[in-house]
């Protein structure tokens, strides 16, 4: 009953949402401070989710200007999760066929994110470019997930280097965002699914890596984050153990 309870919630909240966003966006199209607007009421689906998600900030995090933000893919929930820490103005990376989504889709476009062709091989190599561009021309940040897919509780997988050729190429800092495990973590039937803690890492220099050392760039955030992760994880595990959550 609870599952079924749940699923009706998160249904109607995220219908109305799009379609009521969808019509605030009209007023002004493409406005990539609305990216941000939309991700933290996704994130106020949390409590409904018997989720209570923290988020942490470094100092100076709403003054770090433009930069590409990385962040952990674990499944569906990073809709709750990770969109609880959107910083404006920052649009996300997204495959056209998102477009398509009835109601979100035509959100996810108004609001001002990108959306690129995944499947043409030929477009996909001038997705760094039009990052790079969209970055420049628009003045923004650009979320992307350098796992390139879910891990749906395999770890942190292996990163792919567009996000990082993207950042050396428009010479902007790397903000990884670290998410807890969420994997097997929510049960829809059970009433408290505990602790999730979003963290923002300051920003990663990227001055003294040039176009050639890209992997080590990516390995170097990928370790950073990955450490981040495993903190993350024991201090979720002992805080629910104690119930200090």
């Amino acid at each position: 009953m609870l599952f079924i309870f749940r699923v009706i919630i998160v249904v109607i909240y995220s219908i109305l949402l799009c379609i009521f966003g969808s019509i605030y966006c009209l007023f002004s199209p493409r406005n990539p401070k609305h990216v941000a607007t939309f991700g933290h009421l996704f994130g106020r689906l949390a409590p409904a989710l018997g989720l209570k998600v923290e988020t942490r900030l470094p100092p100076g995090a709403g003054q770090f200007g433009n930069a590409i933000y990385i962040a952990n893919h674990q499944n569906n929930y990073d809709m709750v999760t990770a969109s609880s820490i959107v910083l404006p103005p920052t649009v996300t990376v997204g495959k056209k066929s998102l477009l398509w989504i009835p109601f979100f889709g035509q959100l996810y476009w108004l609001a001002g994110n990108l959306l690129i062709d995944r499947d043409n091989r030929a477009k996909a190599h001038g997705t760094i470019a039009q990052v790079v561009k969209q970055i420049q021309k628009r003045n923004i940040s650009v979320w992307m997930f350098p796992e390139g897919t879910r891990s749906r509780g395999r770890g942190l997988l292996p990163f792919k280097t567009g996000a990082f050729h993207a950042a050396i190429a428009a010479g902007v800092p790397i903000i990884p965002v670290c998410v807890s495990n969420t994997s097997n973590k929510i049960n829809l039937n059970r009433l408290k699914n505990g602790l999730v803690i979003v963290e923002m890492l300051p920003p990663v220099d990227i001055s003294q890596f040039g176009k050639d050392q890209v992997r080590q760039l990516a390995t170097h955030c990928r370790e950073l984050m990955a450490a981040k992760i495993e903190e993350l994880d024991k201090e979720v595990a002992e805080r629910e153990a104690t119930g200090r959550v």
